[in-house]
């Protein structure tokens, strides 16, 4: 949908929120950015973004079997999200992290699953016009019932989170003193597998199977960028995820362009000015502490 865009930003904003269909995109869109925000901060510490974007991929044909089975799309998301979740922490530890060897066996699950998931959709049989939003997302039609379900998930996945996260936290920076001092650190990253599975069954249900990664790792990437203080940077990674997709709706809305294109190029932007002002900084640095030979 299209609106028409005037230059009169708080008459767009209303002219935007008289819609019901967007007012509930903007609260689906806020619960998932805060989701997405936290789980994906620890994430990217834990470098097991190929993970977690193996588990968003595996949503795509947990939806498409959820349509052919006529349930409910978030039924398949969030079982095969799941699913697939205890399958990698199954996988033999090695290294520090975890699964950063287990590459091979991951990329194996995500190109079987996005096979079945065009399986799935040739069984269906019938005119699947959603499968494009399956896969990068759509703001149309989303219902209060739909903002409700998003609430309650994202509210047990962020009350496990907060449950575990000081000790997620030390297992993540280093494993081998975490187990030395008695921390299960296998069983946390199983746990927190399963939140990364859950969070990516979620955010899937607005920014599509594919588009998932963006919402994951750039904020969070961007806040460790910019600070290494835990606090601070996980705050400011939900900040940078809320106007990720706050900026997102609202350009979507007045352009004929899908949000996740929007989402995506808006992520993406804000970690590469970040990158910049702190390469720049960087530089600044050196200088200063070199005076003579920048002078040379």
């Amino acid at each position: 949908m299209t609106g028409v865009f005037s230059w009169n930003l708080i008459a767009d904003i209303r002219d935007m929120w008289s819609v019901a269909f967007m007012v509930n995109a903007f609260r689906a869109g806020t619960i998932v950015a805060v989701l997405a925000a936290l789980v994906g901060w620890f994430m990217v510490l834990r470098r097991q973004s190929f993970a977690g974007h193996t588990l968003a991929v595996v949503g795509f044909p947990g939806a498409a079997a959820a349509v052919w089975a006529g349930l409910g799309v978030a039924y398949g998301y969030f079982g095969f999200c799941l699913a697939a979740a205890l399958v990698i922490a199954a996988l033999p530890q090695r290294g520090n992290r975890g699964y950063t060897e287990q590459s091979a066996v991951i990329g194996t699950v995500q190109a079987f699953a996005l096979a079945a998931g065009m399986l799935f959709i040739a069984l269906y049989g019938g005119f699947l016009g959603g499968t494009s939003a399956l896969l990068f997302g759509s703001f149309l039609g989303i219902t209060q019932s739909q903002v409700l379900i998003l609430a309650l998930a994202a509210v047990a996945t962020l009350v496990v989170l907060a449950l575990i996260g000081r000790p997620l936290l030390f297992a993540s920076i280093d494993t081998d003193v975490a187990r030395a001092h008695g921390l299960p650190t296998r069983a946390l990253g199983t746990a927190f597998l399963l939140l990364l599975g859950a969070t990516a069954a979620e955010v899937s249900q607005i920014t599509g199977a594919l588009l998932v990664f963006a919402l994951l790792v750039l904020p969070p990437a961007t806040a460790q960028l910019l600070t290494a203080r835990p606090a601070a940077s996980l705050t400011l990674s939900v900040a940078l995820a809320l106007v990720t997709v706050w900026v997102a709706l609202f350009v979507a809305y007045y352009s004929p362009y899908p949000i996740g294109f929007w989402l995506t190029t808006i992520a993406f932007g804000l970690y590469v000015l970040a990158y910049a002002a702190v390469a720049g900084r960087a530089r600044l640095g050196t200088r200063a502490t070199h005076p003579i030979a920048a002078g040379a």
